[in-house]
């Protein structure tokens, strides 16, 4: 049961509140237990409900002494040190203080309508009191300049004063008579209890000494109670004399904060107050006050009064700041700049940030989730936009017209858009890109603005579409980290912050007129916006945010000082918003994404993967599309009438020959003459895998299994045809003997067979099963054959050489020419009734019929170099055998039999080069005795049978040891190879 008797004194332990009978003190309540770090503590008596902060929780909660309901929560962010709490049991709200953010702050008892007072001036804020019948609230300072300070509990800054400011080292405790209208402080350096007027006159002293460490102070008629760090105690004594000192309640856990629980300690005042007659007319805060009219009304924190009574919506022009973990916004309509965190959930590093007027909507880029997500203001509709293919998503913009989103990624180096809710993505530009990292819009106008602070540092231009791309500035240019656009001014301006060089420029939008705008204490720029006259960074270093005016480069002021952790920056104003363009009317009439061109007006543009039709506003899957390598291009085109052309932004390709695609997964595999590998990447350009990197020379015909899930390659250089799971690994070597100029690749797994070309002795046509044996010549004489296919639904084999395209059976036989009179035929490629190829010296991709060479046409001119082409089709790769389920039982590489093998099994399971199957046929293990030497930059093996030989039927190969260099010396332990350069 509550204990009875008086007074009765309510105090914070740090893991628990209580109150005791001070006249009994054993006789003990706790009222909540439990916590983590109780300091502050305060009452409202008509409710019987207790406040406390918690400084580890960094929170301000509520309970009820008579535990009837459970504890909740008041505040839960933008605190840090809340040590001081008190409450108005007038007007129904509550003050406190924080030493860390220096901030004093009021809410309505439940936590809403919070709002900042004070924010300057103060240096270690701690113990708050509050006198309601007069309207004055009384803090102490404990800071470098220690004082107390009192002013109108409506913050007026008129009426705020230091009363105390001498004598005075660490003012603990505070606490008000409002009978006397006096204060008492307690000082726990300079060991005393002192009191004065509410003024700060008559000052006296109650106590001198023998206080090791007082810590917070609180007042019953005539006796002052405290407690006390050192002495784990509460004590007490006569206010006036300081005589009658008694030890209250002794060995407390961590006394902290204490106060009277008493009725007397709130007495109602006048019923009539305005506070307690409709809020006195005010939509939100009614805060007392200390002069004429005893009120006012007051908005919370960063909302303007539009008149004496009303509050705006909310605010207008915002600052939204992207930290690593976490988004705040900062209201530029009111001077105290507070920064409040928006409620959201696992941002771990977040970078760029970028608004939505139309919708309201805050989007942003987290570089460690390596996604985009957004959230309405009030962290509302919290989704993710996009989570796939992102790698470190630098910079972010919102199209608000056409309702697209921009951004860029370092990792990728690309630049991307999607419809604002991530749908529709498509790759705008991802060639000559090194570090893209801010990007901004013009939206109305059709452009988009972007710096890279790669090896070549540069700020680009082009259309929303990706098209048109212009370098505007490349010189003098070291980090250009922010970028923004002043699109409202008469003559439009670029500005930029480069974080290396130590400044903020402008230029024209053309890059004319360029003059630097700041270049003093400019330590690392990063975020970068601009709103109305003035420019506004954030800076690493500085640990600030900035602003300055846009057309001098003066009145610069400092809007947030130490807030660790800056990023991104967006200055917006939520309410106004403006431009048009005929992509705002029914998305352009597109069906997807319409991307504004500042020549030629709104574009439609089709998502990676879709096609745009005819009308050129429609995008549809296509039935099939046409793949082909072209140096370091690998490109899609179209066989709708139109055959537009799109790159695939594959990053990193230096020399494509050879390509193959897996309908399983949407996946495309090539290789690199110059790079001398083998790598995969999905269709969009996304997760580039380097599969194959070691012991290739010349890598021109390749193959994909996709039944078996299996990678062909003939190398022209090692003169080896091998084969390895479509991951790169597994790798064996199945053909190597006899083999002088291999070139075109051809697999048909249904079949069981593979098919090449070699360009010795006039070359010609070999045929072997899968695993290389089996092998046989189909047709010699062949001439220099620079293209190899299949028709798999009439097993057929077509090649191109000299000037024709011939086609046989699968056994060579039944021998035809197709198409005659090709100039210089490269690649091959078959679909539905038509025969494609490439022309070297015509500059064309032509097609005809597959078995007249009839309707010959020309689908594409103007095209060089192109090295290998295919249809992208599940046509294509229809069929299947027995290495289709469960990869055949096999540990590693499954291969089947031809239809026609003279075994009754239709597959065996096969080892990479040097290991052994074992007993079991479907296992593998590594070889036990094999030799290794060393060639200058790379290691390589050759097996040692059981009579000590060198093994015949097993070449050497190459390790997959990165970064080899001149080897001198090579050693090896059971765990380790040991080589010395």
């Amino acid at each position: 049961a509550f204990i009875s008797g008086y007074p009765l004194l309510l105090f914070a332990n740090r893991r628990d509140l209580q109150i005791i009978d001070a006249k009994s003190n054993g006789n003990t309540t706790i009222i909540q237990e439990g916590l983590e770090d109780a300091a502050a503590v305060d009452f409202y008596y008509e409710e019987r409900s207790v406040f406390w902060t918690d400084v580890s929780l960094e929170m301000i909660k509520r309970t009820w002494v008579n535990g009837t309901q459970a504890s909740e929560n008041i505040i839960t962010s933008g605190l840090v040190s809340p040590d001081g709490l008190a409450v108005d049991w007038i007007a129904k709200k509550i003050y406190w203080t924080d030493s860390e953010t220096n901030r004093i702050e009021v809410s309505n008892m439940d936590g809403s309508y919070r709002k900042v007072l004070f924010w300057k001036n103060l240096d270690q804020p701690r113990a708050i009191a509050l006198d309601p019948l007069n309207g004055w609230m009384f803090w102490t300072d404990w800071g470098e300049t220690p004082k107390i300070e009192r002013c109108s509990m409506n913050g007026d800054h008129s009426t705020r004063s230091v009363i105390v400011n001498d004598n005075i080292h660490w003012p603990n405790g505070l606490t008000l008579d409002y009978n006397d209208l006096k204060i008492y402080w307690a000082d726990a350096k300079l060991s005393f209890i002192h009191s004065c007027d509410y003024d700060g006159k008559n000052r006296r002293s109650v106590i001198k000494g023998f206080l090791p460490h007082a810590f917070a102070i609180t007042l019953s008629d005539r006796t002052l109670f405290w407690t006390d760090w050192q002495t784990r105690s509460i004590h007490s004594c006569d206010k006036i004399t300081g005589s009658n000192r008694k030890v209250v309640l002794e060995d407390i856990y961590s006394p902290m904060d204490i106060h009277v629980f008493s009725a007397k300690r709130q007495p109602k005042g006048r019923d009539d107050h305005p506070c307690r007659v409709n809020n006195g007319g005010c939509s939100h805060l009614c805060l007392i006050s200390a002069t004429l009219p005893y009120y006012s009304c007051a908005c919370p924190t960063g909302v303007k009064l539009k008149d004496n009574y009303t509050c705006a919506e909310g605010g207008e022009q915002i600052l939204l700041l992207a930290r690593r973990t976490d988004i705040r916004r900062i209201s530029l309509d009111t001077p105290d700049y507070t920064d409040v965190v928006l409620q959201l959930h696992n941002i771990k590093h977040a970078i760029a940030i970028d608004y939505d007027p139309v919708d309201g909507h805050v989007y942003w880029s987290d570089d460690e989730v390596r996604a985009i997500r957004r959230a309405y203001l009030d962290s509302t509709g919290e989704e993710v936009v996009m989570s796939t293919g992102i790698d470190h998503p630098d910079g972010l913009a919102v199209d608000w017209i056409a309702r697209n989103l921009y951004w860029t990624d370092t990792g990728t180096d690309r630049i991307e858009v999607s419809r604002l809710n991530g749908s529709s993505r498509r790759v705008l530009i991802s060639e000559d890109l090194d570090e893209p990292r801010a990007i901004t819009l013009d939206p109305e106008a059709g452009l988009m603005y972007w710096t890279d602070w790669g090896a070549a540092p540069k700020i680009e231009r082009a259309n929303l579409d990706g098209s048109n791309r212009v370098v505007l500035v490349n010189s003098s240019l070291g980090w250009p980290n922010g970028l923004a656009i002043d699109i409202n001014n008469t003559i439009k301006k670029i500005y930029w912050g480069d974080a290396k060089l130590d400044k903020i420029e402008v230029a024209n939008i053309d890059g004319s007129n360029r003059w630097v705008l700041v270049s003093e204490n400019l330590p690392h720029l990063f975020g970068f916006s601009i709103l109305g006259d003035y420019i506004y960074w954030t800076d690493w270093q500085r640990r600030s945010i900035e602003r300055v005016n846009k057309h001098t480069g003066l009145e610069r002021q400092q809007i947030v000082e130490q807030l660790p952790d800056l990023m991104g920056l967006k200055a917006v104003n939520v309410l106004t918003f403006s431009g048009t363009n005929p992509c705002a009317k029914n998305n352009g009439g597109c069906s997807h994404l319409c991307l504004m061109n500042a020549e030629l007006g709104p574009m439609c543009a089709c998502p990676m993967g879709l096609e745009l039709v005819s009308n050129s506003k429609t995008c549809i899957v296509p039935e099939a599309f046409l793949l082909f390598t072209s140096n370091k291009d690998i490109k899609r085109m179209s066989l709708e009438t139109n055959h537009r052309i799109m790159p695939i932004p594959i990053k990193g390709v230096h020399n494509a020959l050879a390509i193959d695609f897996d309908i399983n997964d949407d996946r495309i595999y090539w290789t690199d003459g110059e790079l001398k590998s083998i790598s995969r990447a999905f269709l969009n350009g996304s997760s580039i895998d380097p599969l194959i990197q070691y012991g290739l020379k010349f890598p021109e015909g390749m193959a994909v299994d996709w039944v078996a899930k299996n990678l062909y390659w003939v190398d022209t250089g090692t003169k080896r045809i091998e084969v390895s799971r479509l991951d790169g690994s597994s790798r064996r070597v199945i053909v190597w003997k006899d083999l002088h100029h291999p070139r075109a690749l051809a697999v048909h797994p249904p079949n069981g067979h593979i098919f090449w070309t070699d360009l010795h002795d006039s070359g010609k046509l070999e045929r072997a099963a899968l695993d290389g044996t089996m092998r046989k010549i189909l047709i010699n004489n062949l001439g220099a054959v620079n293209g190899l296919t299949i028709d798999y639904g009439e097993d057929r084999l077509y090649w191109a050489n000299g000037n024709f395209i011939e086609s046989s059976d699968l056994d060579g036989r039944n021998r035809i020419k197709v198409v005659t009179e090709i100039a210089q035929p490269m690649g091959l490629t078959l679909y539905h009734d038509f025969v494609f190829w490439a022309d070297w010296q015509r500059h064309t991709i032509e097609r005809a019929n597959k078995t007249t060479g009839t309707n010959r046409t020309t689908i594409q001119s103007n095209i060089n170099d192109v090295r290998d082409l295919l249809v992208f089709h599940s046509s294509r790769q229809s069929g299947t055998n027995s290495c289709k389920d469960n990869n055949g039982g096999c540990s590693h590489l499954c291969l089947a039999h031809p239809v026609d093998h003279s075994s009754n099994t239709t597959h065996h399971c096969a080892c990479p080069t040097h290991f052994r199957l074992h007993i079991d046929s479907k296992s593998c293990s590594a070889p036990n005795t094999f030799l290794l030497f060393s060639q200058k930059n790379v290691i390589s093996r050759l097996v040692i049978n059981k009579g000590g030989d060198l093994d015949p039927d097993t070449p050497e190969v190459v390790l997959p040891i990165p970064g080899l260099k001149n080897i001198k010396g090579l050693d090896y332990d059971p765990w380790n190879i040991i080589f010395t350069g």
